[in-house]
């Protein structure tokens, strides 16, 4: 036997001696859960579960264009239209608690005059339980009717405010205490410059109360405010009601002196008819009589702290609503002031405007 033939047998004897290994096997990793956004219906439509907790969210808003048009609408030059964009998206969180639901309320609103003056502001944030509500939310004032041509209302509406207001189903009461400190201020005339000094600083503090709800095709509302630094108040009626193919609606404020509730005149009275002409199309012709007008006032503007020698006023408008389709929207207002004191305007506004 050659030195070959030792070597394969050699070769053979060890390779059937030796025991045959197995290749390690390849186990695959198991995917790890995936929990998906599930829709929460507990508190009407748009809600889901934030994931990993109980609290619901909604996220909705608007996209929003506008011409203005009427006597420098812009403010700042002397064009007779100005162009604006807004954008404005609003976050809703709700979860159950041992009170009732818990709310919290983000909205921010983005506005643009062009390019390059623009703006980001804190719309509303509150927090709400078991009827208490606290933030920075707008008040009963801010309501009005569904047109555009009554004025009715305070020249700030979004406060800084702690109310509480009890609810049912068609009815509804409420008490707040609001931050004034952005609203008017009385003043008396300096006897040597004839200019407005105002009273009081920008500390205002003010108590109102909202008082609302339906009676089937009726709807009604009563609001009313005390400026305490203003030591002067205001109250106002609201009413609608189904007739015909449209919606009549009144309303009459007073007030007792101007203050941060309702300073552009004495007393007033508003009314309109909301014509739904077609499922998409509706028309609003309004009109108001003022009695005393003073004009309307501006955020940290000092006013007369009282309506005498002031001249009465009308205004007459006309509002367009047209739905072009599900959550996009047309409208269109014209407005004309005549104050007995002053000169006479004509103002509106076109807007398209898309909800989410």
């Amino acid at each position: 036997m050659n030195i070959r033939m030792v070597l394969l047998a050699s070769a053979a004897a060890f390779a059937a001696s030796t025991p045959v290994l197995a290749a390690d096997a390849i186990v695959a990793a198991e995917p790890e859960p995936v929990e998906y956004v599930r829709v929460c219906d507990a508190y009407g439509t748009g809600y889901f579960y934030i994931p990993g907790t109980e609290t619901c969210l909604k996220i909705e808003g608007y996209i929003r264009f506008q011409v203005n048009v009427g006597d420098n609408p812009g403010g700042d030059n002397d064009s007779d239209w100005d162009a604006v964009t807004r954008g404005q998206v609003q976050f809703t969180a709700k979860s159950d608690t041992e009170y009732g639901p818990l709310t919290g309320v983000i909205v921010m609103q983005f506005n643009a005059d062009n390019a390059t003056d623009q703006d980001a502001i804190l719309d509303s944030a509150y927090l709400d339980v078991a009827g208490f509500r606290a933030g920075l939310f707008y008040s009963w004032w801010d309501d009005g009717l569904s047109g555009e041509t009554d004025d009715i209302g305070s020249v700030v509406t979004l406060h800084n405010s702690i109310r509480y207001q009890y609810e049912s189903g068609t009815f509804y009461a409420g008490l707040s205490v609001d931050e004034l400190e952005d609203g008017v201020y009385q003043g008396d005339v300096d006897p040597v410059t004839g200019l407005l000094v105002p009273n009081d600083g920008p500390n205002n503090v003010g108590v109102a109360f909202g008082i609302g709800g339906t009676a089937g095709a009726f709807s009604y509302q009563l609001t009313g405010g005390w400026d305490v630094d203003n030591e002067d108040g205001a109250i106002r009626a609201m009413g609608t009601v189904e007739i015909g193919p449209g919606t009549l609606g009144l309303a009459a404020v007073y007030s007792s002196g101007p203050n941060s509730y309702y300073s552009t005149a004495e007393w007033a009275i508003a009314a309109e008819y909301a014509i739904k002409a077609t499922d998409k199309l509706k028309i609003t012709p309004g009109v108001q009589y003022y009695a005393n007008y003073i004009g309307g006032a501006s955020a940290f503007d000092t006013v007369p702290s009282d309506y005498d020698g002031a001249g009465d006023a009308w205004k007459v408008g006309l509002t367009v609503d047209y739905q072009i389709v599900d959550n996009f929207y047309a409208k269109a207002s014209v407005q004309y002031l005549d104050p007995e004191d002053g000169e006479d305007s004509t103002s509106g506004y076109f807007r398209l405007q898309r909800s989410f």
